[in-house]
């Protein structure tokens, strides 16, 4: 469903669940010259926190971590601009909404 929303924005998939020692990554897009590392959460209810809450800051270091050796075995790709968007998913299957929040966070 996020893929399908971003590509429909006009993003096309560079790579899916992306996994190495250091943490991993739903989805690698490209917008532009830009390289979009995404983080997709999804939550039935919000009664614990709100899907996009639950990126918390050890998260968000893990996927930045990640995303350096993604680039790292892509050299080609290292020179781009990057940025982290986080989509959250909530709701029952068959009545979900997302929310799509660009650079939510910044590379550390």
């Amino acid at each position: 469903m996020a893929e399908r929303h971003l590509r429909a924005h006009g993003l096309s998939t560079l790579a899916r669940n992306f996994h190495c020692r250091l943490g991993e990554i739903d989805l690698i897009m490209r917008d532009g010259e830009t390289i979009v590392f995404v983080e997709v959460r999804y939550r039935k209810n919000n009664h614990f926190g709100s899907a996009i809450e639950s990126v918390t800051h050890n998260k968000q270091l893990k996927i930045c971590r990640a995303a350096g050796i993604f680039l790292s075995r892509r050299p080609g790709l290292a020179s781009l601009p990057c940025r982290f968007d986080v989509i959250g998913i909530s709701g029952e299957p068959g009545n979900t909404s997302l929310e799509w929040i660009r650079a939510a966070f910044e590379g550390y």
